[in-house]
């Protein structure tokens, strides 16, 4: 029997509160996009490269328009997010701000990290981060080679050159946790990267042609040798560094022996759900997951409340 899941676990992830509309179908409507350039209660997000630029000690990161003029925003040229009941978002680049301006840079992970704005605009600064970036780096066209510019509201790119049309890009990820469902527990990993003590699930780049279900089988062999068979969503997460889709899945586990095959990783190991329910409460003496920001800690907690996905009657992973 088919079911819909009572809760949207994908929109309570760090970047997934995201509350747009983004009124695609209105995007090459000149005159509806120059209405909301014009429109009074118009914003703005602005970033400088990487960094997500915010006024001093503000618990927002919009700016309305004179403002972000006045910092060297391109309001005419920037790319439109879409539109909420407070009216229309926009998204663009700034270079050389004025020295002694009472802004601020900011990293995204640090930003989500802090609380410091609103979950649903975290999820449209998430949108617009990725959107800027791709413009930052497609100015040429991948056929010919030309300059390519602007269209349909900053959501395509043209070459006038060869007449080719490009469109931004997202990376799918598939992150996932392999359960040992006879012993309750489950395979966590961590990279070198990480704080000391910190295991998350294990992710990877989906490959051309390939399933979500291959995918994570896949990548949970080569990073620990463990063979999974039956494999269940339970949500996604857009993740903006610099635009991907991360799709979280359980995977059931049919073997136990840990066996890296490609050494991406610094460790992995077996942990009993009791362990991850002290390491999601912050009382494990030694050991620690990712944030609430991250979409492996939702992962974590599901599995810890609930354990393991069931086997439905007709051989379904139920999440």
């Amino acid at each position: 029997m088919l079911f819909f899941p009572a809760t949207d676990y994908s929109a309570q992830t760090g970047f997934g509160g995201n509350t747009l509309d983004r009124m695609s179908e209105r995007r090459d409507d000149d005159a509806f996009i120059n209405a909301q350039r014009t429109h009074a209660s118009g914003r703005i997000l602005l970033f400088e490269g990487d960094s997500l630029i915010m006024a001093k000690d503000a618990s927002t990161a919009l700016f309305d328009r004179d403002t972000a003029e006045g910092l060297g925003a391109d309001w005419p040229g920037a790319i439109f997010l879409g539109s909420d009941d407070e009216g229309p978002l926009f998204a663009a680049p700034v270079e050389g701000l004025p020295e002694g301006a009472p802004l601020e840079r900011h990293n995204l992970r640090a930003l989500a990290v802090s609380g410091r704005v609103a979950h649903r605009e975290l999820g449209a600064i998430s949108q617009a981060r990725s959107i800027v970036g791709w413009h930052a780096t497609h100015r040429f066209c991948a056929v010919c080679g030309a300059p390519t510019v602007m269209a349909s509201a900053g959501m395509r790119r043209e070459c006038k050159a060869c007449g080719a049309h490009h469109f931004p890009r997202t990376d799918p990820v598939v992150i996932m946790l392999a359960v040992d469902i006879e012993r309750d527990r489950c395979l966590l990993g961590r990279q070198t990267r990480f704080p000391p003590g910190v295991y998350s699930c294990l992710a990877g780049f989906m490959e051309p042609g390939e399933t979500i279900e291959a995918a994570v089988r896949r990548e949970v062999y080569e990073e620990a040798g463990i063979l999974t068979d039956r494999v269940a969503y339970h949500a996604s997460q857009p993740w903006p560094f610099p635009s991907s889709l991360m799709i979280g899945c359980f995977a059931q586990a049919t073997s136990t022996t840990i066996e890296p095959h490609d050494l991406e990783l610094e460790d992995v190991r077996w942990f009993d759900r009791a362990d991850v329910i002290e390491m999601l409460a912050g009382t494990h003496p030694t050991l620690g997951v990712p944030p609430q920001i991250a979409i492996a800690h939702h992962i974590l907690s599901a599995y810890a409340a609930h354990g393991a996905p069931a086997v439905t009657e007709r051989g379904a992973q139920a999440a």
